[in-house]
């Protein structure tokens, strides 16, 4: 054991030996110095001291990170003061400094800044999170830790997620708090919310200042609060907001990284300071999980016990962060000197011009400092808070921070954010390998335990407790006051007045309120005007008759319309009585021919295939034909007294009579209406024929509809005519246009409704030309506005609705409400289906039995092979004809009939052939007896 301990010593000592002189050949220096800005008393700067003095030890004892160079540490604490910064780094400047770790905070690092550029020494800050840190003004500062343009995004993220609209923001008055805010409020604009109210607060605010400064903040209506302070002041707002209740039911709280910071540094807290701070949200920046990360932990302790007077300091992300800047600042130097940097320093020209007894003439401008910079931005290391490595904009990548909820004596995590999918409860690693989703339904995070130990998430605002009333500006309306009717400078009553007033009492929170009239009282005012004085902030709400259309909801946020509407064209109209040939009016003249013409043809098919079997189907010409006209339409009445005796012949019957049973049916029921439904007759028959004529039209004094009759249909605008009231409607539609009235008023459907509901005269003549409808106006993202749509939805769904619609717009209607504008005549297309499928079935029937005749033609008469002449082919179809004529049973009969004889004369055949063979054989034998005589008589 002691021979391999020697032998392991002087393997050691022969490396490091080796790099020393490596590196006096290559010009390495022995040391390099650099420096350390920080806060030693604050919980980041406590941590980040014992951080990077581990860091530095663990470079230096490693001969392989810098090739046998040292680095000379030299710490100085600025005690987050801004001069007292810029005295201790000139301190440092003038050691030839080539790199500072820090400044810790923004503002600190604003002032230092300055001096970097000047003499372009890199700054490598673990903990100044302020976002315009990163802009071009700074090219030596490097953030090696998150920004808080990330960490404002993730409480804009939160903020969306639950809904919320509005926000206050307390901060401290600084660069820190005042950018890091300004952040949350582009973040949030991103996201359609706002900071409604910003508490600023003195670094150095009393627990006084601070009271006064929440009781301003308890009187306005939002209850999402964002604290983006120090972790001093911080603990002091949550104190105060115990003791003014504002830590009850109702409020959210989101507190920065620096209550995390506070957490995991100083816990566990006091039970009283833990009492201030449950429900509260708060960040911590994310560092995945790792051996590097583990092992570092695992010291954590050692490192306290033996170097804080104090005892033990938990370990905050900042301190990850600390130790892997001077990692991260070592590779860099090694970089450098691997790409033939050297340290070498020059005068500053505009120093050395600066008289006095400063000694700024002994301050030097690194040489190296824009290749050690580019270096440390080309980093690519993975340490113990993860990846280190920077994106085109100079941050690190892959930004991510814990979400985390103060629960009891502690606190538990109830999810992630990252910059890639937003908010997840899975740990954000896992998913840098999926594609990112942003989509809400994928936007996930645990239950959650508010302020007042309530898991039901709060609204987010109520109405500010400052006494006063919500301003609702009401349309003074001269005609159809039905809807809104103003009496006095307090009185309103009508349809939308009692909507409203029926939504506001189903919210679950008091809502105070005070209508106000708009208009002069002579003429109907204009919604649109009422609508715009809403963002003028005139009027916080606005409740009437206000349609919903594009260049409002361009203004302002609408409820869920609590009535349907839309334009219509009323016109007068005449009443028709009925003629002579009303009977024709219920089919289209085409219609009349198609079933005539089917008529017509069921009867031709139905011949055809019962003419050859039932002798009611044959005859004469002349009666065949009228068997054909008298059996097509016989079948209208059900009165044919023909049978059918073949199969096809009667599936076609059936389905044409079915197919006449509905045509009777509708027939019917079409001249029953006719004759009793009373029919009115307008020379205007819908917004088209309207626009194509030249006549004037009428509209209601500051409409849409004027706008829309303009802009949208490019009707001429003298052609219009402003009418103030339903008197004014009806003595212009009477007039006419001949008579200096007007052919037809273009209105919401709304005041038609009502305007016809007592005048038989006039009637709304084609369709609704637009739909809309009328909804309640509130400013842009307003809560109020959903909450009041959410109770109009409850009043349609229990019936309210309809009994408000009832009470003060139901009329008794008159005599012409049942009546038709135009006859409406049954088109061809409504039975196309039903004579599509008759006359399939009838050409199915005729193929069928096409088939069957050719198949018995050939049987009954096999075709001539022996002559193929043109006069044979004319026979035969001359034959086929006659064969198609005759009846079916004749046919049969002669066909057996020929066969009977085909038989007989086959048998005389056979007869007379075995009696000629007989005859033969005798006359054979004959002839032969004859021949043996002969022979018998020579030899004798």
């Amino acid at each position: 054991m002691k021979l391999s301990g020697v032998m392991l010593l002087m393997i050691f000592y022969c490396e490091l030996f080796v790099y020393r002189i490596t590196a006096q050949a290559s010009g390495r220096p022995s040391v390099v110095n650099i420096g350390a800005l920080l806060s030693f008393n604050t919980n980041v700067g406590k941590v980040a001291k014992l951080a990077i003095k581990a860091a530095v030890d663990d470079v230096n004892s490693d001969p392989t990170t810098l090739g046998g160079t040292k680095l000379k540490l030299q710490m100085q604490d600025c005690n987050h003061n801004g001069f007292l910064a810029l005295a201790e780094v000139l301190h440092l400047m003038e050691g030839q400094t080539v790199a500072i770790i820090g400044p810790q905070d923004a503002v600190t690092a604003h002032v230092v800044s300055h001096v970097a550029n000047e003499l372009q020494v890199p700054l490598l800050s673990f903990s100044a999170t302020d976002p315009t840190l990163s802009s071009l003004q700074f090219p030596y500062f490097v953030r090696t830790t998150q920004s808080d343009q990330y960490q404002m995004a993730a409480i804009a993220e939160i903020v969306d997620h639950y809904g919320w609209r509005e926000v206050i923001a307390i901060y401290v008055d600084d660069d820190h708090g005042r950018n890091g805010i300004a952040a949350l409020g582009d973040e949030l604009a991103a996201k359609r919310c706002r900071i409604s109210f910003k508490a600023p607060l003195s670094v150095e605010a009393t627990e006084d200042e601070i009271t006064d400064l929440l009781v301003k903040v308890a009187l306005t209506e939002s209850r999402i609060i964002v604290v983006h302070t120090h972790y001093n002041r911080g603990l002091v707002v949550f104190h105060v907001a115990q003791y003014l209740g504002m830590l009850g039911t109702g409020y959210v709280w989101i507190a920065t990284s620096w209550l995390s910071t506070a957490l995991d540094t100083n816990s566990p807290f006091p039970s009283d300071v833990m009492d201030d701070i449950q429900g509260v949200l708060t960040l911590r920046t994310y560092t995945p999980d790792s051996v590097l990360k583990r092992k570092f932990i695992s010291r954590w302790r050692n490192l306290t016990d033996a170097k804080t007077p104090n005892g033990y300091i938990g370990l905050n992300a900042y301190g990850f962060y600390a130790y892997d800047t001077v990692w991260l600042l070592a590779r860099a130097i090694n970089s450098f000197f691997k790409q033939g940097g050297n340290l070498s320093f020059s005068k500053d020209s505009r120093l050395s011009d600066i008289q006095g007894h400063l000694r700024l003439d002994s301050l030097r401008i690194f040489n190296g400092g824009n290749l050690l910079r580019d270096s440390i931005l080309q980093a690519n290391m993975t340490g113990t808070a993860g990846p280190a490595r920077f994106n085109s904009h100079g941050d690190l990548i892959n930004p991510a921070y814990e979400i985390i909820n103060v629960i009891g004596t502690g606190y538990r995590r109830i999810g992630y954010w990252s910059n890639y999918s937003g908010l997840s409860v899975v740990r954000p690693e896992t998913l840098y390998s999926k594609p990112p989703n942003r989509s809400s339904s994928n936007q996930r995070l645990y239950s959650v335990i508010w302020p007042g130990q309530t898991t039901q998430k709060p609204r987010g605002w109520v109405f500010p407790n400052n006494g006063r009333h919500l301003r609702i500006g009401v349309p003074n309306r001269v005609s159809f006051r039905e809807f809104v009717s103003v009496k006095g400078s307090d009185m309103t009553s009508g349809f939308c007045i009692d909507v409203f007033t029926a939504a506001i009492n189903l919210l679950p929170y008091a809502v105070p309120y005070k209508l106000i009239p708009f208009g002069d009282g002579h003429n109907n005012p204009s919604c649109t005007e009422l609508v715009r004085l809403i963002t003028a902030g005139v009027y916080d709400a606005a409740v009437g008759d206000i349609a919903i259309i594009t260049n409002r909801t361009k203004m302002a946020d609408f409820t869920q319309p609590y009535i349907e509407s839309g334009l219509v064209v009323v016109a007068p109209v005449r009443k028709l009585d009925s003629n002579a040939w009303a009977f024709l009016s219920p089919f289209t003249p085409m219609m009349w021919g198609v079933t005539a013409v089917f008529f017509l043809a069921v009867g031709a098919v139905v011949w055809i295939l019962e003419h050859r079997l039932n002798d009611e189907f044959r005859g004469p010409p002349k009666r065949q034909v009228v068997t054909i006209l008298w059996f097509s339409f016989s079948t209208m009445f059900f009165a044919h007294k023909e049978k059918t005796v073949s199969a096809l012949g009667r599936l076609v019957l059936i389905i044409w009579l079915f197919v006449v049973l509905i045509i009777n049916s509708s027939y019917t029921a079409s001249l029953t209406s006719i004759l009793t439904v009373q029919k009115l007759s307008s020379p205007i028959k819908g917004i088209d024929s309207l626009r194509s004529s030249n006549y004037p039209i009428g509209y209601q004094v500051n409409s849409f509809a004027r706008n829309y009759l303009v802009d949208e249909l490019n009707i001429d605008e003298s052609r219009l005519v402003p009418l103030n009231s339903p008197e004014e409607y009806a003595k212009a539609l009477k007039d006419g246009p001949h008579k200096g009235g007007v052919a037809a008023v273009v209105d919401d459907r709304a005041y038609a409704e009502l305007f016809l509901s007592t005048r038989c005269e006039f009637s709304i003549v084609g369709q609704v030309f637009t739909k809309n409808g009328w909804g309640f106006a509130f400013p842009r993202d307003s809560p109020l506005a959903v909450d009041i749509s959410t109770a109009i939805l409850k009043l349609s769904e229990n019936g309210d609705l309809q009994r408000i619609h009832d009470k003060w717009l139901l009329r008794s209607a008159c005599s012409s409400q049942g009546a038709k504008l135009d006859v409406d005549r049954l088109q061809l297309k409504s039975f196309s289906g039903l004579y599509l499928l008759c006359g399939l079935a009838c050409l199915l029937a005729l193929f069928i039995y096409l088939m069957q005749i050719v198949h018995q033609f050939s049987r009954h008469y096999p075709g001539d092979t022996e002559s193929n002449g043109g006069s044979s082919r004319s026979a035969r179809l001359q034959t086929f004809l006659s064969f198609v004529n005759e009846k079916e049973d004749e046919v049969k009969s002669r066909s057996k009939r020929r066969h009977v004889e085909r038989t007989s004369y086959r048998s005389e055949d056979e007869m007379s052939s075995c009696n000629s063979n007989r005859k033969h054989i005798e006359l054979s034998s004959n002839l032969s007896l004859d021949s043996d005589t002969r022979n018998c008589n020579g030899s004798s």
